[in-house]
């Protein structure tokens, strides 16, 4: 609600300058200025009720609540008012707590709050607090003086209050983005049901195309067998009558007789023995006509007949060798099926929770890929390869390219805005970043971040949607050729870690890099946005309070530069693979713990080795994410030399089990992501031949 009522404000601003309302703008501003809704923002009313804490207001804090008692509290059903008490209670106490520093405060909280206290229960011992010498050692009191009770406060009140906005009825007016968003998805799914039948048309003409057009046999043929066997014992009865009978008798029989003159007669005999003793006469023009259609017809019919009879045995040769290879098949799939749903653990049979449904490759690089990463809807993909070319482009319902973006300066990272999720952002070598709409194929702005740190290594966009961090670097130095195997001993090269404003186009702030200014090559935010983690080229994990924007913890992670790193499912651990080899949890509770460690193959680490002919070597730094988590948290994907691998985490002492290798690549691959959706996950693999995989998997639930 919060963005829509922002969003709403910027568009009344607008009409008001179109209109020339001036004075109705400034009356706009002044009242936007003291508002104390704060824009519907729930994390604006927490800091209010904070600062009034803070500053020992107590008169503030009481008709700021009194505020939204009637401006909020007052609409809901009475079943909602002991929620609302105990709120007030723990804020009231809050303020106590934060007044224990000041005795005069306290003292002053209760005389003033006397009246109203003393009759509810909750509040009768807390009048001896202030004649308490230690009360965060008092075992009444010392819950209450924890950071935990002071968080689950907090939060509570939060939730409480975004879910209370989220329910209120709103005017129409805020409507208009929901009602722009709902137009647009109706649109792409349009698009897609386009693309779907298209799709489907295309399949049906080409089997269409590739079946076999059986035509129907005349009825001479169809009924040849007994027509041919008529015909057969016909011309084998003439046969048997002529046998003795001279070849030129028989001829005789079908062609017509010389006439001969009246009155004369030819010398000889008139007729030979064999037609005397049968009586038989000269044919005639209309009998010899019909016997030679006889034979021809006879001819014909055996030929075809031959041909027919030729082809059924070939066919009927071949389907019985086409079964007898199916047969002897059959096991081997079989076999091979039940080897991929079921593996041997211990002796017993264990399903596996993934079946590889299918996978297509995206061919449109040409290069190195060195990012590739899903947006936050799953309908669409960024990737990037190391010639500077970013491909946008969609998987369902058929593979497609959206947009192809070329780029005069050298790109090193990318990544997806929350919010539009139609954004991209386009981190380069020369100290700028490109906001790139999707949508309308073209840059939005282009932010110039540092001169002195011209290389953008990582971009982090807030689950907001209303900032972004960015990590700038600076060239690093030369150190002539780079074996493989080598290790690094070069001082980390110097970086930065900037806040952007995604609305103002501005920088918000520069976080402070302890122990010095180092490159930040990679960055995650949790869910929320209120936990930032960083890895860095000196080997150190940052964790960062994105609320008061400083480094709440940071410790030594790796032997070398930390590549990529992640949060857990849970948020309570961070993941983290470094250039030492080691794919590591850490507990964010207890700072530099390791819960839980693993070693990895340089295939799934880095650097990423291409071997050529005539000993050719090419060499990869990781840039991208080297591991992606299902949407349970239980199972991580990690790069390989022909794939990606995915691997059941279990506990430090059991080690990582594989449990499915996705295959399909020539060449190493170099970043991996894990889109998950319902029981269906989408799989990325990208490797330096420029060849993404997508694979599809089905969760098989136990």
């Amino acid at each position: 609600m919060a963005s829509a009522v922002e969003r709403t404000d910027d568009l009344v601003r607008e009409y008001l300058i179109y209109r020339g309302f001036t004075s109705t703008l400034k009356h706009l501003d002044s009242e936007i200025k003291s508002d104390k809704d704060k824009g519907f923002r729930v994390d604006k009313i927490i800091d209010q009720l904070q600062q009034l804490i803070q500053s020992y207001d107590l008169t503030g804090l009481k008709e700021y609540w009194a505020y939204l008692d009637r401006r909020l509290f007052s609409r809901l059903e009475d079943v909602y008012r002991p929620t609302v008490n105990k709120l007030r209670t723990s804020l009231y106490r809050f303020y106590v707590i934060h007044t224990v520093q000041n005795s005069e405060k306290t003292q002053e909280f209760f005389q003033k709050q006397a009246l109203e206290l003393q009759t509810q229960p909750e509040w009768r011992d807390w009048f001896a607090l202030p004649f308490i010498p230690a009360p965060e050692q008092n075992p009444s009191f010392s819950p209450y003086f924890s950071r935990q009770w002071a968080d689950t406060f907090l939060v509570s009140l939060h939730n409480f209050l975004s879910v209370l906005f989220q329910s209120s009825p709103q005017p129409v007016l805020l409507s208009f983005d929901n009602e722009v968003q709902r137009i647009k998805t109706v649109q792409e799914e349009n698009e897609e049901l386009r693309q779907l039948l298209f799709a489907l048309q295309v399949e049906w003409r080409q089997k269409k195309d590739e079946e076999m057009v059986h035509h129907k046999l005349p009825p001479y043929v169809q009924h040849m067998d007994r027509l041919g066997d008529t015909e057969l014992d016909l011309v084998f009865s003439q046969r048997n009558v002529n046998m003795t009978t001279p070849s030129r008798n028989f001829f005789s029989t079908f062609l017509p007789q010389t006439r001969r003159a009246p009155g004369k007669t030819a010398p000889g005999p008139q007729s030979s023995p064999t037609q005397a003793s049968l009586g038989r006469k000269d044919p005639t023009a209309a009998q010899v006509h019909q016997y030679l259609f006889i034979v021809v017809f006879v001819f014909s019919v055996f030929i075809l007949r031959f041909m027919f009879l030729e082809k059924g045995e070939i066919l009927e040769k071949k389907t019985d060798s086409d079964l007898d290879a199916q047969t002897e098949a059959l096991p081997d799939q079989t076999d091979s099926t039940n080897q991929m749903r079921v593996c041997e653990v211990g002796g017993a049979a264990v399903e596996q929770p993934f079946i590889k449904l299918s996978q297509e490759e995206y061919g449109e690089h040409h290069s190195s890929i060195m990012h590739c990463r899903v947006d936050c809807s799953g309908r669409r993909v960024a990737s990037l390869d190391v010639d500077g070319v970013v491909k946008v482009w969609a998987f369902n319902p058929i593979m497609q390219t959206k947009a192809t973006i070329m780029s005069k300066s050298p790109l090193l990272s990318l990544e997806w805005a929350a919010k539009p999720d139609r954004l991209l952002l386009l981190g380069s070598g020369v100290g700028t970043v490109k906001l790139y709409d999707t949508d309308a194929k073209k840059n939005l702005y282009e932010m110039t971040i540092d001169d002195v740190h011209p290389r953008i290594l990582s971009l982090a966009c807030s689950p907001s949607g209303t900032s972004f961090v960015c990590s700038a670097a600076a060239q690093a130095a030369p150190t002539g050729v780079v074996t493989e195997g080598d290790a690094r001993v070069s001082a980390p090269v110097s970086g930065q870690l900037l806040l952007w404003d995604t609305k103002t186009v501005k920088q918000q702030l520069q976080f402070a890099l302890e122990p010095g200014p180092v490159a930040i090559n990679c960055t995650a935010f949790n869910h929320n946005g209120n936990l930032l983690v960083t890895g860095a080229a000196d080997g150190m994990i940052r964790l960062f309070d994105m609320q008061r924007y400083e480094s709440a913890l940071s410790w030594k992670a790796h032997d070398g530069e930390v590549y990529s790193v992640e949060f857990s499912y849970d948020e309570n651990t961070v993941f983290s693979i470094g250039e030492d080899g080691k794919f590591v949890q850490w507990n964010i509770h207890r700072c530099g713990v390791k819960q839980s460690e693993y070693s990895l193959s340089q295939d799934a680490v880095g650097p990423f080795v291409l071997s050529g002919y005539s000993g050719y070597k090419q060499v990869q730094v990781p840039r991208g994410r080297l591991f992606a988590f299902d949407s349970e948290g239980q199972h991580v994907l990690t790069c390989s030399s022909s794939g990606g691998v995915i691997y059941r985490l279990n506990k430090a002492d059991a080690g990582l089990e594989s449990v499915l290798s996705l295959g399909g690549h020539k060449a190493p691959v170099v970043t991996v992501d894990w889109c998950s959706a319902m029981d269906c996950g989408t799989c990325l693999t990208a490797s330096m031949d420029g060849k993404i995989k997508l694979s599809t998997l089905l969760a098989q639930k136990p």
